[in-house]
């Protein structure tokens, strides 16, 4: 859910995934870096006064920085070194700790254990999870190349099939196939099937390998990110759209390719956002609930909640999968570690800790308890949706529609491309966005505080969904409309003036 889902995407932002575009909502899959200054400066032709760069030039540099500064740099490499960590830190807690987060610290503190302790009793690389995993992952290759959607044809409302993407830095128009929805269908048709007829193996199989999988996760993720980086130097896809800052590490990191891609349709941020991680998660979430029934005989309602309220989240995501392709992975973000390395780990890993942790540790909630978290999950869902569906009826038909029954006001501003050509574009400033600017991500974090407060109060662990999601997007508040800002410029204030908030009316 917002992009992040999205939005690792990721979208790392302070330890986050980053998804949305100006104004878009998103979807988190993936992390993303702490944005850097964009340093005015590009190469690109040179203005024609012989002054500098012009205004339309400047404006034209909307997108990843060309030049990254020290305080940046640092940042990125500290995510590097210790992203892998954290997640295997809170694995790590529920295997050996029952989901503390604290007892780990204290038991290297008082030295009754120590790091190399801690990771000799973890579960090593075994061949059965990489064969498990290796499976997994080229079933969604076919799926995502070699079935063309059909669902659009018959489900009303549903947009798939080839779609067209944003316009990129360099000006051009991306051509998708738009499948997510239908193999996320097929995915789980063949779960149930599985589990309740075939029996080829344990409904439990992810639980049971969730460690060693881990190890497999880490090896595809680095190895897709290092290869899009020697991709971007050897044979990029469109090299217009590259971006080079000079920098190793920003490099590795935040991608150099704009969309790289193989042959025509094999989009890496498409598939690696929305495919192997997002159509997992919810798989993820019913071994766990297979898990909990095995071991305790029941399934507690508070792991219905949060297979039912995630599995929302799922599913809107492929719903509106042509939409994700104006969000900020595929509009703004290029393609480098933080989202290949952050969509196949930190997604699947740290998004379903709440089901993790309930196999841990069974809660039953009041009914009462219960009915509140799936209110404050379901409210803060619509918020999310309405405000998204709103900006979404807004482009499709360019103002033309009824917004809470009225015509929407908008302000007109311009924007700037690399190859010189100037760009319209209206900011809606009625509905949910004439309340605040950014009201789909207030909608998602009460989702997100839903799915934790689901686990009760009992441990911490749960709890470090809705904290990592308030740092993220919080910060995607001034990311967004740093990059807005550059792209849009005198008519970002114009737009900042008309509305004042970013999540909260009133506050903030």
């Amino acid at each position: 859910m917002s992009c992040f889902i999205s939005d690792w995407k990721p979208r790392l932002e302070l330890l986050g995934i980053g998804y949305k575009s100006c104004l878009s909502g998103r979807y988190s899959s993936t992390m993303s870096a702490v944005e850097p200054t964009v340093v005015t400066r590009r190469h690109t032709k040179a203005s024609t006064n012989g002054e500098g760069p012009s205004d339309n030039e400047i404006r034209g540099r909307w997108g990843r920085a060309w030049e990254v500064d020290w305080f940046s740099l640092t940042g990125v490499v500290l995510l590097l070194c210790f992203a892998p960590f954290i997640v295997f830190y809170f694995i790590m807690a529920c295997d050996q700790y029952q989901c503390s987060v604290t007892e780990p610290l204290l038991d290297l503190f008082t030295g009754e254990a120590t790091l190399p302790s801690i990771w000799n009793r973890a579960p090593s690389f075994t061949w059965a999870a990489a064969k498990i995993y290796a499976i997994w992952v080229s079933f969604q290759v076919v799926l995502y190349m070699c079935i063309p959607d059909v669902t659009h044809k018959f489900l009303p409302g549903y947009v798939g099939g080839i779609q067209d993407g944003a316009r990129t830095p360099a000006g051009l128009i991306n051509k998708y196939q738009i499948n997510g929805l239908q193999s996320w269908l097929i995915t789980h048709a063949l779960w149930f099937a599985n589990a309740y007829h075939f029996h080829w193996f344990s409904p439990t199989i992810i639980f049971d390998n969730w460690i060693p999988l881990l190890w497999c996760t880490n090896i595809l993720g680095y190895a897709i990110s290092t290869f899009a980086f020697i991709k971007a130097y050897l044979f990029p896809t469109n090299a217009e759209d590259c971006k080079f800052t000079g920098n190793f590490f920003y490099n590795y990191m935040m991608g150099i390719e704009f969309n790289p891609r193989i042959g025509k349709w094999f989009d890496f941020k498409l598939f690696f956002n929305g495919r192997p991680g997002i159509v997992a998660w919810t798989l993820i979430n019913l071994s766990y609930a297979a898990k909990q029934q095995e071991l305790y005989g029941e399934v507690t309602n508070s792991m219905v909640l949060v297979n039912v309220l995630q599995a929302i989240y799922v599913l809107d995501f492929f719903w509106n999968e042509a939409w994700y392709l104006k969000t900020i992975d595929i509009c703004h973000d290029h393609f480098g570690w933080y989202l290949g390395w952050g969509d196949c780990v930190w997604l699947p890993f740290l998004y379903t800790l709440q089901g993790l942790y309930l196999v841990y540790h069974p809660v039953q909630l009041s009914t009462i308890n219960a009915t509140g978290v799936l209110l404050l999950g379901l409210v803060g869902y619509y918020v999310f949706r309405m405000t998204n569906h709103q900006k979404d009826l807004f482009r499709r038909t360019d103002g033309n529609c009824p917004i809470w029954g009225r015509k929407p006001a908008y302000i007109e501003c311009t924007y700037s491309s690399v190859d010189g050509q100037t760009h319209r574009s209206k900011l809606m400033i009625s509905g949910f966005w004439g309340v605040a600017r950014h009201l789909n991500y207030t909608g998602d974090l009460m989702g997100s505080l839903a799915y934790c407060m689901a686990c009760g109060a009992g441990h911490l662990l749960p709890y470090f969904y809705i904290v990592y999601m308030t740092i993220l997007l919080v910060h995607r508040c001034v990311r967004d409309e740093h990059r807005c800002h550059n792209k849009y410029g005198k008519d970002w204030k114009r737009y900042t003036d008309a509305v004042p908030y970013r999540l909260l009316p009133g506050i903030f």
